[in-house]
């Protein structure tokens, strides 16, 4: 079993309300898609921005924090995958707004993953570098790409040896591909938390202007 990352240093600028704290049932967002993603990878590690405020989570779960801020995805993986690299040969990595993450995906994601250094889902040619699993030995080629402000993921997969894996294959784990919708926009958000059959509660409606 590959590690988990969840990198939830982004700003939620579009969303207008902290993404990992919004509230998904029972639970906050960042703790859902840590609970789901427990079901498929071992050990887990939070990655997030310097000062940034989370819920609560298990006391097993790794909190490490970005060492510098705007830098993107690379950042976060960065410090995910040096946090890990003693205790996992591999981790998924995953941003904190899927709620809909299927265990299925995700351990699929993790075979297709072979003799490569990287697997990630593509749709035509778009990559989807956090639905993706990465090897802890790319973190030179990270570390690398960071130092030159270098920061798109692509540039990884240009480096390394990268299984690029069709969502048309993916589909056999998570029909939808509801693993890939990721929540941008309060829009996303109410249509996620009522797939899942709940509701959002009326203060946060109000505060997202939903």
């Amino acid at each position: 079993m590959a590690g988990g990352i969840i990198l939830c240093g982004g700003k939620s600028s579009r969303m207008g309300w902290p993404k990992a704290s919004l509230p998904f049932g029972p639970e906050l967002l960042l703790q859902r898609v840590a609970r789901l993603l427990g079901e498929a990878a071992h050990p887990l590690v939070v990655v997030a921005a310097l000062r940034q405020e989370l819920p609560p989570l298990p006391p097993e779960i790794h909190v490490v924090r970005d060492r510098r801020e705007g830098r993107g995805p690379l950042e976060g993986l960065c410090a995910g995958l040096e946090a890990l690299q003693e205790r996992a040969e591999a981790a998924y990595v995953t941003g904190c707004d899927v709620p809909l993450l299927s265990p299925p995906f995700v351990r699929l994601m993790t075979d297709r993953l072979g003799d490569h250094q990287i697997a990630v889902p593509v749709d035509g040619e778009f990559p989807h570098p956090l639905a993706a699993v990465y090897r802890t030995s790319v973190l030179p080629e990270i570390q690398s790409l960071l130092a030159a402000h270098q920061l798109r993921p692509r540039f990884l997969y240009e480096r390394v040896r990268t299984c690029r894996v069709s969502v048309a294959e993916l589909r056999a784990a998570d029909p939808d591909l509801r693993t890939l919708a990721n929540l941008n926009q309060p829009a996303d958000y109410l249509s996620a938390v009522r797939q899942a059959g709940f509701e959002v509660p009326e203060e946060v409606c109000r505060a997202l202007g939903l």
